[in-house]
């Protein structure tokens, strides 16, 4: 399994200002759903940060996201581990399979792959 990108998710009511802020720095919008707005570094592609007014599908936020190659895989291995899973492992309308698990500090980790 390769990790493809690690994404930090902030919680946030201001995401509109949020784009305009983090746009001060060199950011640009790349992903916008409503719910879900990322912005990212066209230097760097994978220098990126989410903004959630809440997550479309599941009963929390997430803190964060990791991308991976193989969500099946990463999956299997959370539960044979016994991690906490918080959201189940499901296709989502917007092209990614993902599930949601919490970490030993108690984030929550969205653990994605792009179909």
């Amino acid at each position: 399994m390769t990790v493809r990108r690690v994404v930090p998710n902030v919680h946030s009511e201001a995401v509109e200002e949020s784009r305009e802020f983090y746009g001060l720095l060199g950011l640009e919008e790349v992903m916008n759903h409503g719910w879900i707005m990322t912005l990212a570094s066209s230097s760097s592609p994978a220098a990126q940060v989410s903004f959630m007014s809440g997550d479309k599908t599941a009963p929390v936020t997430p803190d964060m996201s990791v991308e991976v190659d193989d969500v099946d895989a990463a999956y299997a291995v959370m539960r044979e581990s016994g991690a906490e899973i918080v959201h189940p492992l499901q296709d989502e309308e917007w092209g990614v399979r993902r599930f949601f698990v919490r970490d030993p500090n108690g984030r929550v980790v969205n653990v994605l792959g792009h179909r």
